[in-house]
């Protein structure tokens, strides 16, 4: 397994030749993630976190990640990093959640901000520009959320993505590529993907914006022509009088006309509006200007969550531009604890319940015992009444 992890390791160091990792975490150094990590004091009710590799795991020190510890709290928490735009380039969000509580209600999910939050004031009204992660409460809800920020308004994936709902690690993984495709895994496998355009509802958002430009380009036409509209012109059904002398009188013109001033209802003769559209309509980027998947100025990424029932385990932050980094990162630490986990997980498991056995045994052989001696009771008694 040493020589496995170390492979994964060497490959992942020269992949970094090749890409751009804006932030990676893994609690590797103990208590000094605390230097790093800005929790938000904006509610003295918040909940804190501690670092913890849990109940169960696949290694003690690889596993440590920041761990919900009180019930019923929000919890606000955020790690800066160097400010950076994502325009042209992929973007790739990555990070593990434990839900060894077994989560009843609660998020898991992750959100990246720009890079002017407020750190120590981190709230649920704080903007952000991706929520991405697993939401879990009751029966019904169990999605994993992808919410992109654009046009000052949070747009949600219009497809359902269930999450995964075990007490185990498992890794999400978020892809938006500038050619505005998408792609959603769990460990390490796609369960969904598609196009920004389509599953964001940006179909509509577009058509707005058409007709809005549209529009606008149409008033800028009817206020040019109505000022044509209201001049005068030759009436080109008058012909020159029989008696007229171009000697004596000069040159004929015909008489001048003018037409009613422009009113609402009606439009210049001549000009067809879907013709003078396609002549002069300029705003023809409209398609090209929404493109949610592009941010300027990210520069923080953080747990901004509610839970009812604590002790979730966040580890193994990444943000890169590079899809293959960001796999084989994946598997150097997720991939390498993952079997260990659920193999000392089972373990744990046999020994609850071979102590279960045994407290019900003994339990019995207690009970035995006391019915015994009841019953050794009960018959003295009825010798002595005899």
């Amino acid at each position: 397994m040493a020589a496995a992890r170390g492979l994964l390791w060497v490959v992942c160091l020269l992949r970094v030749a090749l890409a751009t990792v804006y932030f990676q975490e893994e609690f590797l150094d103990g208590e000094r993630w605390r230097n790093r990590w800005v929790p938000s004091t904006n509610d003295s009710q918040f909940g804190h976190f501690r670092l913890s590799s849990g109940k169960f795991y696949g290694h003690k020190e690889k596993d440590k990640g920041l761990q919900t510890t009180q019930n019923g709290r929000f919890y606000a928490i955020s790690a800066r990093f160097k400010p950076f735009s994502n325009k042209g380039k992929t973007l790739v969000i990555q990070y593990t959640v434990k839900h060894e509580q077994k989560m009843d209600c609660g998020g898991g999910y992750v959100k990246v901000f720009p890079s002017d939050v407020d750190q120590k004031n981190l709230n649920g009204k704080s903007q952000y520009y991706i929520m991405f992660g697993p939401d879990i409460c009751g029966f019904d809800i169990k999605k994993i959320h992808v919410i992109l920020y654009f046009k000052n308004q949070y747009h949600s994936n219009k497809k359902s993505i269930r999450c995964k709902v075990d007490a185990f690690t498992h890794l999400y993984t978020l892809i938006l590529r500038p050619d505005l495709t998408y792609d959603v895994k769990v460990d390490g496998q796609s369960i969904e993907s598609g196009s920004i355009e389509y599953d964001w509802h940006l179909t509509s958002l577009k058509k707005m914006e058409k007709s809005s430009a549209e529009s606008k380009d149409w008033d800028q036409a009817t206020d040019s022509k109505t000022q044509d509209w209201e001049k005068h012109f030759l009436d080109a059904s008058a012909s020159k009088p029989s008696d007229w002398n171009s000697e004596l009188d000069g040159d004929w013109s015909g008489p001048m006309l003018q037409k009613p001033p422009y009113q609402d209802g009606l439009k210049p003769e001549g000009i067809d509006k879907d013709v003078w559209l396609h002549q002069k309509m300029r705003s023809t980027n409209y398609l090209t200007e929404y493109d949610l998947s592009e941010f300027e100025n990210i520069g923080a990424i953080g747990l901004e969550l509610w839970q009812v029932r604590s002790g979730t385990i966040f580890d193994n932050f990444l943000i890169t531009d590079d899809e293959e980094y960001a796999e084989n990162f994946g598997k150097a630490t997720w991939g390498e604890t993952k079997g260990p986990e659920r193999e000392m997980d089972a373990i744990q498991a046999k020994e609850e319940i071979r102590k279960a056995l045994e407290e019900e045994e003994e339990e019995e052989l207690l009970a035995g015992k006391f019915n015994a001696r009841q019953n050794f009771f009960n018959q003295f008694h009825r010798q002595d009444e005899l």
